[in-house]
């Protein structure tokens, strides 16, 4: 009985002119990069964007560290680089749509609910966080890395990631909103 073969053997077989490897590779990791993605740009560019991410990844495939069974930490880096290309490339934001030949009385914020709130106090804790700190923190929280493949996917040592997602923890407990958000969190469970 034989096994799968690994993302490192299936990258050397690719380079070796096995086209179905390469294939393979990215059959097993394409949920996760898509979803690493749309994260971060939404889900309509995020699939214009995979594409691109597979092209950049298919040519720099002889770069990949074959000591390291798992590709998924080295396509979140190519992945993360495409995003730094893109984000580089667009142009400066469009102004904000006129807001004033709409209905007078219409007022939006009734449909707010708490989920928003709480989404609202999140992103804004996380953009007071360095880069390499937030990027550190959702590769670990929200793609499931360990912090050493973290901080492979984006081209840092393993001490620094660590570091890293340990400012990010501290920033977050911190950050204006998240200690009142936090309590009334605690406070919600304990009246539950």
């Amino acid at each position: 009985m034989t096994s799968d073969p690994d993302d490192a053997e299936l990258i050397a077989r690719s380079l070796d002119s096995d086209q179905d490897a390469f294939v393979e590779v990215v059959r097993r990791h394409e949920a996760a990069v898509g979803a690493y993605l749309a994260r971060r740009v939404g889900r309509d560019l995020a699939e214009d964007l995979l594409g691109e991410v597979w092209v950049a990844a298919l040519g720099s495939r002889a770069t990949y560290d074959r000591s390291f069974p798992d590709a998924r930490p080295w396509l979140f880096g190519v992945a993360h680089n495409t995003l730094r290309r893109h984000w580089r490339s667009r142009l400066a934001e469009e102004p904000v749509a006129d807001v004033t030949g709409m209905e007078s009385g219409w007022d939006p914020w009734g449909a707010v609910d708490d989920r928003v709130d709480v989404e609202s106090v999140l992103r804004h804790a996380l953009a007071l966080l360095r880069p390499q700190q937030r990027e550190i923190l959702t590769l670990v929280a929200w793609e499931d890395l360990t912090v050493a493949d973290a901080g492979r996917a984006i081209g840092i040592p393993p001490g620094t990631a660590r570091r890293h997602l340990h400012e990010a923890r501290m920033a977050l407990r911190n950050a204006p909103g998240m200690v009142a958000l936090l309590t009334d969190q605690n406070t919600i469970k304990e009246a539950n």
